[in-house]
């Protein structure tokens, strides 16, 4: 195995994935902010699966992603 062109064709990938997919997410949740499915303080639930089926490899990553920074969300209380 070409170990250099191994890492390189790995790096494409991985650079499409988080590309691709941090387009798709931001579209989303603006399209779903703007129709008001989304309130601006709110999380989502985020899940990544790569499968791999010639291998036989399913990993799945979940995550949570916050919409609004919540110390800022504190400091607005506080002023109030």
């Amino acid at each position: 195995m070409d170990e250099e062109h191994f890492n390189m064709q790995m790096r494409k990938f991985l650079k499409k994935v988080g590309v691709t997919s941090q387009t798709e997410m931001e579209k989303a949740i603006r399209s779903a902010l703007y129709d008001g499915k989304l309130k601006p303080d709110a999380t989502v639930k985020a899940v990544m699966t790569l499968e791999i089926p010639a291998l036989g490899v399913r990993h799945q990553i979940d995550s949570l992603i916050s919409l609004e920074d919540e110390g800022k969300i504190g400091e607005e209380h506080r002023r109030e």
